[in-house]
């Protein structure tokens, strides 16, 4: 009995000696970007970004959130590969920046809910893909720049088993 005890209070000792070490409160961060222009600051200090300023590397404009090239996730309707026309816009959008920016590549990841067999939903994310794959050739973005790749249910951003979830896994993942 008396080992029991020693071993069940040296567990807690133990316990909340890592405890300590291991719960911290996370301070505030201030984020700058080093790549701005200091004559885009705003009066406050705050960095703005957007169309009015193109000095900054190519990258920013893909994080820019006022840019429809934030978005990088195409959404699809039930047993659907047709694109919306919020998606033709997104999809668009990255087009234009893939022409600006020959030496880039695009990797679109397909994916489906979990409805379906295997196969079937490997075949649905691959079609979703593809869809867009074609747009952006007849837009002009050259096909060795453009990788399809499927997997199906696979990778689920929604782990529910309802319309929502299934609905946020319908999805194309646009990928530079």
């Amino acid at each position: 009995m008396s080992t029991r005890l020693f071993f069940v209070i040296s567990l807690t000792i133990l316990l909340l000696g890592c405890s300590k070490d291991q719960v911290k409160e996370d301070e505030p961060v201030e984020v700058t970007d080093l790549t701005a222009d200091p004559a885009s600051s705003s009066e406050d200090g705050a960095q703005t970004y957007g169309a009015e300023d193109d000095s900054g590397p190519a990258f920013s404009q893909l994080d820019d959130p006022q840019s429809p090239l934030s978005v990088r996730t195409i959404y699809f309707e039930y047993d659907s590969s047709v694109l919306t026309d919020e998606g033709r816009f997104i999809v668009e959008a990255h087009a234009a920046y893939l022409a600006n920016n020959p030496g880039m590549a695009v990797v679109l990841e397909g994916h489906a809910d979990e409805r379906g067999t295997r196969e079937y939903n490997l075949a649905r994310g691959e079609r979703r893909a593809t869809v867009i794959a074609e747009l952006f050739q007849g837009l002009g973005i050259d096909p060795s720049a453009i990788r399809v790749v499927s997997y199906g249910e696979e990778r689920a951003v929604a782990l529910g088993h309802d319309d929502n979830a299934w609905a946020m896994n319908r999805r194309v993942e646009i990928l530079y």
